[in-house]
């Protein structure tokens, strides 16, 4: 399920932990070899994500350890805990086994993984709330604004939380933004963007421009490839004129208009009610606070 850049970013977290002589620490314990059985506990109410992730974490530090360690999803319900799953405080989430300082070991470098991707499930799922229920149809999307290294990690945790990943990075999408025309004037717009698309490769996912204004708007919406607008920065009776002018050249279905540009909490709802399709919103990686996750032996 993962892939090999996650798997070398656990094995740093290890590498970085136990340095060259490991828990020096957990090996002064009195019977460190005794088998014992943690248990993964919600701190607070959110969203857990990363339970997928826990074996391959137990399976990293048991190689170097040469011990066996074991996590498993906690049963809830008739099921177990899954990924996304809304979770209480106090909720046991997922058991680790382990000898004594092979649990101690892990614990740390386990709990930051568990705790940062439901700190960013739990912020996208209360963004996602939010803006549904001033439009039911609005998609909440991540951005390219994620810690280096964690971008699947981060964007497999905005999935948990009820959202949808933006481009995986650079290379799977193009999206031309200001910096990419700057210098060039509005009137000239149209014709840069053909230029532009024409000397395009590959199947990219999806093609879209950021515009600033309502005239920048009109000259892409004349660009036949065009999947998508970006509305930067636009108030929220901008954003109303520019669903009305897309509708009203019968672009509804065919060209998607995503507000960007500082949404919060707060705004969310009202920037959602002026009928975008999208909403991307890069606090969902970038200012997302961890859930707090402990271990109980």
């Amino acid at each position: 399920m993962w892939s090999e850049q996650t798997i070398q970013l656990i094995q740093l977290a290890c590498q970085e932990d136990l340095g060259r002589l490991g828990d020096v620490t957990s090996k002064l314990l009195d019977e460190s070899d005794a088998q014992v059985t943690g248990r993964v506990v919600a701190r607070e109410d959110g969203v857990i994500c990363g339970l997928t992730l826990g074996p391959q974490i137990c399976e990293v530090f048991g190689q170097r350890l040469n011990q066996k360690l074991e996590f498993a999803a906690s049963a809830h319900g008739d099921r177990q805990f899954e990924d996304g799953d809304q979770v209480k405080a106090g909720m046991c989430v997922a058991t680790l086994r382990g000898s004594r300082s092979a649990v101690l070991t892990v614990e740390r470098t386990l709990l930051n993984f568990l705790g940062r991707m439901s700190g960013v499930a739990t912020l996208t799922r209360s963004f996602v709330e939010a803006a549904r229920k001033a439009n039911p149809n609005v998609s909440i999307l991540d951005t390219r604004k994620t810690i280096p290294g964690w971008r699947e990690l981060d964007k497999y945790a905005v999935r948990c939380g009820g959202g949808e990943n933006h481009r995986a990075g650079l290379h799977d999408a193009i999206l031309i933004k200001d910096n990419h025309l700057a210098g060039i004037p509005t009137p000239r717009l149209t014709n840069a963007l053909f230029e532009l698309l024409h000397r395009r490769t590959g199947s990219p996912s999806f093609v879209e421009v950021e515009v600033d204004d309502l005239d920048q708007l009109a000259e892409v919406c004349k660009v036949v490839g065009v999947d998508m607008v970006l509305l930067d920065n636009f108030t929220p009776d901008q954003m109303r004129a520019a669903v009305a002018y897309r509708d009203g050249q019968g672009l509804r279905g065919k060209v998607e208009l995503e507000a960007s540009g500082g949404i919060t909490l707060e705004t969310v709802a009202e920037i959602a009610a002026t009928g975008i399709d999208r909403m991307s919103v890069g606090a969902l990686t970038h200012s997302a606070a961890s859930l707090n996750i402990g271990l109980d032996l």
